[in-house]
């Protein structure tokens, strides 16, 4: 996290407002490690002049629902495998994308591209028999919350249920939690984005969402609660003991039974 915004101020003192910095707060990893003991299918989308990777991994038991899966900003699917791992083996089907320049993915990360990106295997996965036959759950992990929220917020009524795992509110919002006091107004003026989590909560109806957070998470967890208490949907709050986004690999068995609990 240190590391995006000390990049970003950067940017900022050397007065290069004009470059898309919302880039900045990306990490793309084209490191493919393997994937073991789940099964997964390639597609692959086309954008632009870029090619856009994502896969879903298929349960062996009886398909449950949908989750599509937006990771955090580091990484790649490859590397996030095991956080969805207990889903798979509980019994549902998981969409991972790569964002642009992330694993098999071409091209390079923005707030705008990820959007049109997820938008578009959206819709590839509504003509599927295997999903459109059954329920969809968005999921956003970290940075991932963005565009999770956006996508949610615009296909309101094709989507069942939602996840904020370690959200974040806003990508101004942190990039305030982690500078000095007296880069806030350069930052407040020059890193905006098209979207943010907790101006696009205001526009979700009738779905359930599920909030999982650790009190010692770095993104500090007042945010999630801020959106949890004006949210007006059926909605539950998870807190659990760890670092961020930890919760599917320390406690898996919970966090299956909190995905249950939204399906």
């Amino acid at each position: 996290m240190k590391k995006i915004f000390s990049i970003l101020l950067l940017a900022i003192c050397l007065s290069s407002v004009n470059a898309q910095m919302d880039e900045k707060f990306y990490h793309p990893d084209r490191e493919w490690v393997n994937i073991d003991s789940l099964d997964y299918q390639d597609i692959i989308l086309y954008a632009d002049t870029d090619t856009i990777y994502s896969v879903i991994f298929k349960p062996q038991e009886r398909l449950k629902a949908t989750i599509l899966y937006f990771h955090g900003n580091g990484g790649n699917i490859s590397k996030w495998a095991n956080h969805i791992r207990p889903l798979v083996n509980d019994g549902f089907q998981v969409c991972m994308l790569d964002y642009r320049g992330y694993g098999k993915s071409t091209g390079t990360p923005t707030h705008l591209n990820i959007a049109h990106d997820a938008q578009m295997l959206l819709d590839t996965l509504l003509k599927r028999k295997d999903v459109v036959d059954g329920k969809l759950i968005v999921y956003g992990a970290s940075i991932g919350s963005q565009v999770a929220v956006h996508l949610t917020r615009n296909n309101n009524n094709k989507i069942s249920a939602l996840i904020f795992d370690g959200m974040m509110t806003s990508f101004t919002d942190v990039a305030l939690l982690t500078s000095p006091k007296e880069y806030h107004e350069h930052i407040k003026q020059f890193i905006t984005s098209p979207y943010s989590a907790k101006e696009d909560t205001k526009e979700i109806k009738n779905i359930k969402v599920l909030f999982i957070h650790s009190k010692e998470d770095e993104i500090p967890i007042e945010g999630a609660r801020e959106i949890y208490n004006n949210l007006a949907c059926p909605k539950i709050f998870w807190i659990y003991e760890g670092r961020h986004v930890e919760a599917p690999i320390k406690y898996p068995e919970t966090f299956v039974e909190y995905i249950n609990k939204i399906r």
